[in-house]
């Protein structure tokens, strides 16, 4: 009976060993490990652009056509697309006194608009992703616990005993157990020599400085979209302002043509004219205080601050000389200094590594493992048992699937590529664009001071002219009308000439930087 049960334990551990017993205890005891078994890194394909924008900050700048007696100006337009319009809040980290400053407005935005916000959390993206592929170079260590409680039924898998004449008393069990074992045991695997995760994690580097180059990209979009919609809610106040000079106007010159009526020096007519120009100044004086309170909702959303108009800017940023600068060095400059060209090479450079990282596929690559624990029925009855293995992988066919990885990358690599000798250009017209702008607006700045000053005088000896009886009510209406669009005329120059002041500090790059240097806050 002792020998029976001697070969019923032996042939119980056995198929234990090689079919029931879970795989890691059954390498333990068998002196091997799970190492190598993982699957083979493979090349991680890229998007096929590098470009990451959630949105966008453009000025441009259009010709607006003059009256008889304006001159043609210049209609800068700071586009706005995608997440720069919106925000988070901001009072609750930086409380808001009712007064806004351009330098507060500007550093609400860069903390809270949901541009900047949204390509910081895609740099943060990137981040994880990084660590995510270096792990595959670093060692990775796992430990488990395991207390089995089992019983087989030999016959289901087809064993069957004949044991030798002479043997019949003794018969061997088809159903074992119940038996017991438990299994303490840690294991470390370990990547010897594999280019293609090494490739991998350093592209994931590369897209990682991408991402935090592009956020600092960001930085300047937003200092375009709040320092222009700060710009454009001045422009509109200043334009209120001349509607309410221009309404006061009005009204004078009606009583004043009242007054002569009254004593039958001008007809009924000119009564009705004067009037008709005082209704004109109230309406268009309503639509530019709408325009007002549009211009600062718009304001408030990229900075933070609840959507109202209800707040007052506190700096009056007029018409002043940019700083020397020649085209030539403000190229070089923006070469040097833009944050999305910067972006724009670290995506290439990222092609390439995953270019590399898809040949790789092709080269041999070498692992090892180990594991170290405890096995046997208990603790108290149990012995130590290893496994270390090293393990060699040469990929011989794969179906062609390296082949796609190969071309795939190059496709990538060529896309980017393009891409940067593109931006390249587009900086340089950016800049272009800029400089003539800046001009453009600073000629029509000085041409339209000198209308203002001809127009006001015209203004004023036709109010003289009618006051002697040698002039009419209609050469008083069209020299106020003058006046108005004079005005609008200064005031439509003097903001696009610190739009496209802006607009060259951006194509230069760093603008939030460099921004008291082109806009002198008064």
């Amino acid at each position: 009976m002792k020998f029976a049960s001697q070969i019923a334990a032996a042939a119980v551990l056995l198929f234990g060993a090689l079919v029931c017993t879970p795989a890691p205890a059954a390498f333990a005891q068998v002196g091997s490990s799970g190492g190598g078994s993982s699957p083979e890194p493979v090349a991680t394909p890229l998007p096929l652009s590098g470009r990451t924008s959630s949105g966008g900050v453009t000025a441009t700048q259009s010709p607006i056509p003059g009256t008889t007696t304006s001159v043609n100006t210049l209609n800068p337009t700071i586009q706005v697309q995608g997440s720069y319009t919106g925000s988070v809040s901001s009072t609750a980290d930086l409380p808001f006194n009712g007064r806004l400053s351009l330098q507060d407005a500007v550093q609400r935005g860069l903390r809270f608009n949901l541009g900047a916000v949204g390509i910081n959390q895609a740099a943060r993206q990137a981040s994880g992703q990084s660590r995510i592929a270096r792990s595959a170079l670093l060692p990775n260590l796992s430990a488990y616990a395991q207390d089995t409680e089992e019983q087989v039924n030999l016959a289901a898998f087809g064993l069957h005993f004949n044991l030798p004449p002479g043997f019949g008393a003794f018969s061997i069990p088809t159903v074992v157990g119940p038996f017991n074992y438990f299994d303490l045991r840690a294991e470390l695997t370990q990547s010897v020599l594999n280019f293609t995760a090494r490739d991998n994690y350093r592209a994931s580097q590369d897209t990682l400085r991408a991402g935090q180059l592009s956020a600092q990209d960001a930085r300047d979009l937003v200092v375009l979209a709040v320092g222009g919609a700060y710009l454009q809610v001045i422009a509109a106040e200043a334009r209120v302002v001349s509607g309410k000079a221009q309404l006061d106007t009005a009204n004078a010159l009606y009583q004043q043509t009242l007054q002569q009526f009254q004593f039958g020096k001008v007809p009924q007519l000119d009564v009705n004219r004067s009037k008709v120009e005082v209704l004109t100044q109230q309406q268009r004086l309503s639509s530019l205080q709408n325009d007002v309170n549009k211009q600062k909702i718009n304001l408030a959303r990229l900075t933070g601050l609840p959507p109202t108009e209800q707040y007052d800017l506190s700096d009056d940023i007029p018409y002043s000389a940019p700083p020397p600068v020649v085209f030539e060095d403000a190229v070089k400059m923006a070469m040097s200094q833009r944050a999305d060209l910067k972006a724009a090479e670290a995506q290439v450079s990222a092609a390439q590594h995953e270019r590399d990282a898809a040949r790789a596929e092709r080269l041999p690559s070498i692992a090892a493992s180990a594991n170290y624990g405890d096995i046997g029925t208990s603790p108290s009855d149990s012995h130590g048992t290893f496994g270390v293995v090293g393990t060699l992988n040469i990929p011989i066919w794969a179906g062609g699937r390296v082949g796609g990885d190969i071309e795939e990358a190059n496709a990538v690599l060529a896309q980017r590529q393009a891409e940067l000798d593109d931006l390249k250009n587009q900086i340089a017209g950016d800049i272009r664009d800029a400089f003539s702008d800046l001009q453009a607006a600073a000629s029509q700045v000085d041409v339209a001071q000198q209308n203002l000053d001809v127009t006001q005088q015209t203004l004023d000896q036709t109010r003289q002219r009618l006051e002697a009886g040698v002039s009419n009510n209609v050469e008083l209406v069209q020299a106020q009308e003058s006046v108005v669009d004079a005005e609008l005329d200064y005031i439509n120059s003097v903001f696009a000439h610190n739009v496209a002041k802006l607009n060259l500090a951006r194509a230069m790059g760093q603008a939030a930087d460099s921004l008291s240097q082109y806009l002198k806050v008064k």
